[in-house]
């Protein structure tokens, strides 16, 4: 039996699944605090009637110590403060616990289940609020040396610009929601302070200041995965929120730079492509987490 916890900074979900990864009931509710989060956590995996010998499963953002299980004050989760989050469940339930940051999670999720499956070289980028990302390499998941690989929102893409992971010009900067947000400040009329949200629903409309801001974003999107596509030379690049959202606006410009920038034959054989879960996404990356660490033993 494996079960799936999927902990984020505004809700959280349980989840049973058999082992071959099979979705079964999800109980889902909003994140507060800690102490009552955890409670939470607990009173569902409960609910699901453990047998003492199931495997967990835990996704959730960082900064984590996920070999020692132990989740460290994540920016969305305050007073989270070195949480033993895998002892705990194990302690009260038995059985194996594992957790993992959810970009990792994530990757392992599309690869096992969605848009990656039956790849062996592929990469996974969140492409929401921020830019995290994991990869599979040689057919398994590829954590690097402190298990921060796959951070591509962090390299620097132009000297100045929008601001993510505190870098200005950074990927993230440039392609993240947050990073829209900070491209279109003052320039969409009649928005001061419009949000990546908006900036997509002005473009669709045909607003022209709005479809610059996205082909901007589109160009670096393009600039930032020919790195990627140039070093790994994956099989898939699988987008999340925004690409499946709104690849429309940003594919001409991407197509563009990814073709000056990209080694021709190894951008032959990649497929850029939206993520495929969709809402399933919280809960396959965390039942994926366990699926994956199982088969490691």
């Amino acid at each position: 039996m494996i079960i799936g916890i999927d902990i984020g900074g505004t809700k959280c979900a349980v989840v049973a699944a058999d082992d071959q990864g099979n979705m079964g009931r999800v109980i889902r509710f909003p994140t507060t605090n800690v102490h009552d989060t955890l409670a939470a956590i607990f009173a569902a995996v409960h609910d699901l009637r453990p047998d003492g010998q199931q495997t967990f499963g835990i996704a959730c953002g960082g900064p984590l110590d996920a070999k020692a299980g132990v989740v460290l004050s994540p920016p969305n989760l305050p007073d989270w403060d070195r949480i033993a989050i895998c002892q705990l469940l194990q302690e009260r339930f038995g059985g194996r616990a594992y957790l993992m940051n959810d970009a990792n999670a994530c990757a392992l999720a599309e690869w096992q289940f969605g848009a990656g499956k039956g790849t062996r070289n592929m990469a996974f980028l969140t492409h929401g609020t921020g830019m995290g990302g994991g990869l599979i390499l040689n057919g398994a998941l590829y954590e690097g040396s402190s298990g921060d690989a796959g951070e591509l929102g962090h390299v620097r893409l132009a000297e100045n610009g929008p601001v993510g992971y505190h870098k200005a010009g950074s990927f993230e900067g440039f392609c993240s929601g947050g990073g829209i947000a900070q491209l279109a400040a003052g320039r969409l009329p009649g928005m001061d302070k419009p949000s990546a949200k908006d900036v997509a629903e002005a473009a669709d409309r045909g607003v022209p200041e709005a479809l610059t801001i996205m082909t901007e974003s589109g160009r670096y999107l393009g600039r930032a995965l020919a790195i990627l596509i140039d070093i790994i030379n994956p099989e898939v690049i699988a987008l999340g929120s925004i690409y499946t959202r709104s690849g429309h606006l940003l594919e001409q410009a991407m197509r563009a730079e990814l073709a000056r920038e990209a080694l021709p034959s190894a951008l032959a054989v990649c497929r850029i492509v939206p993520a495929a879960l969709g809402e399933n996404t919280g809960c396959m990356s965390a039942i994926a987490v366990a699926a994956y660490r199982a088969k490691e033993r």
